[in-house]
């Protein structure tokens, strides 16, 4: 052990002594390096868990990637697009591509009773993945569409089922708007959800595609689209990218033109407003290093004029300023690593509590979660201890760079 680091260690301990004039700003600079580090972890983990949890649903209610019709417009009402039985399998041996299912949407209107309630119904069939919606499931079951005949149960949101005063179970009838005439439908409530995302609670009910595509005079071989889900999310706009030149030539070949767009072109607002909560975080995480690192810095500088003898008597034997100011270095390392093995502690422990607990709940038809979102990722906590340890030690150099402007005679009678 150098002898710069044993001194450290001796002045640290006599630093948490009682009798240390010091000690008081010690203790608010180690809190202050506590608190702040507790904050960034707090922040950081809110955040990851709030954007991946949003983008969570939202990648479970539609997909990574949608291909449609060219002549589709921006609504709901969908024109068909034709593809080969073996479309889905020449998707399916792109990289990164891990699942593709058909869906198709069409307008209409529910009537429960005095209530009626537009919506969108969404078709899908025997391929479609119901992991995401079987985690929202709030009662019945889930709908099964592998039958022979088109089926007539019906998946609802819990939002939908309080407005039409209907549960599982229940029958009504809906409207639909084809050339000019209306046509009815008769649906059976097979099971309730909840997803805590506004936008699709109220809008969206699920229904067997085949009723939509006898809705729309569709044949069997067509469909709205299909709906891609990939392996690795970094990779959307690249395999969107891949799929579109695929289906291009394809497209020539058959005569047909195919339109592709990601879940980010299709939802730039909530992605973009998702973008903007980095900003706050990185301006947190700096305000955060900044109050703890000038806390510390007001520690080790009464620190150092309260140990101006020591360092008078150190020149004085020879020490160089460089070695004297490793001493106060050290010391500080070891006070900042304190502060941070408490805020650690304290950080952690309320993203623990609220990770298992959800003791702080959230109003989800405002922030798409019932409680707050709390992401355990190793990287960012990493991440966020070398980043406030080196930006503290930085901040350091400032005040130990008093040492060199110490006299050894004055020092030495300095009281």
């Amino acid at each position: 052990m150098s002898y710069e680091r044993y001194i450290a260690r001796r002045l640290f301990a006599e630093t948490m002594q009682a009798k240390q004039v010091s000690r008081p700003a010690v203790r608010i600079a180690i809190i202050g390096i506590a608190t702040g580090l507790a904050v960034m972890l707090l922040s950081v983990a809110i955040v990851l868990g709030f954007k991946h949890q949003v983008e969570r649903n939202i990648i479970g209610l539609s997909s990574h990637i949608q291909v449609t019709s060219y002549n589709s417009n921006f609504s709901y009402e969908m024109s068909p697009m034709e593809f080969p039985d073996s479309l889905p399998d020449v998707l399916l041996s792109m990289p990164n591509v891990r699942h593709v299912q058909r869906f198709s949407t069409k307008p209409g209107v529910i009537k429960t009773g005095d209530n009626v309630q537009a919506v969108v119904f969404k078709g899908v069939s025997s391929d479609f993945d119901w992991d995401f919606l079987q985690t929202k499931m709030v009662r019945g079951t889930l709908p099964d569409f592998s039958g022979d005949t088109a089926s007539t149960r019906i998946l609802i949101s819990e939002t939908m089922s309080d407005r039409l005063l209907t549960d599982v179970g229940d029958t009504f009838i809906s409207y639909f708007i084809r050339s000019d005439q209306i046509t009815a439908r008769k649906w059976t409530v097979c099971g309730i959800f909840n997803t805590h995302f506004s936008e699709y609670d109220e809008m969206f009910v699920l229904v067997d595609d085949r009723q939509l595509c006898r809705l729309n005079g569709w044949r069997p071989d067509q469909a709205g689209g299909l709906e891609v889900f990939v392996e690795d999310v970094r990779l959307v706009r690249e395999t969107d990218a891949a799929i579109y030149g695929r289906l291009l030539k394809i497209g020539n070949l058959q005569g047909i033109a195919y339109n592709t767009q990601s879940v980010y072109d299709l939802n730039p607002d909530l992605f973009g407003w998702l973008g903007l909560l980095d900003t706050n975080v990185w301006l947190i995480l700096v305000l955060m290093a900044f109050v703890s690192g000038f806390n510390m810095i007001s520690g080790l500088l009464i620190l150092i004029l309260e140990r101006t003898e020591l360092i008078g008597m150190l020149k004085a034997m020879g020490a160089a300023n460089g070695p004297v100011r490793k001493i106060f270095l050290h010391l500080a390392s070891m006070l900042i690593g304190k502060g941070m093995a408490w805020g650690n502690l304290i950080g952690l422990g309320l993203c623990a509590i609220q990770y298992f607990f959800h003791v702080i709940p959230l109003d989800s038809a405002v922030y798409y979660v019932d409680s707050v979102p709390i992401e355990w990722n190793l990287a960012a906590i990493v991440a966020v201890n070398i980043g406030s340890m080196a930006s503290s030690l930085l901040m350091m150099l400032f005040p130990t760079a008093i040492i060199s402007r110490i006299r050894p005679v004055k020092a030495i009678r300095f009281d």
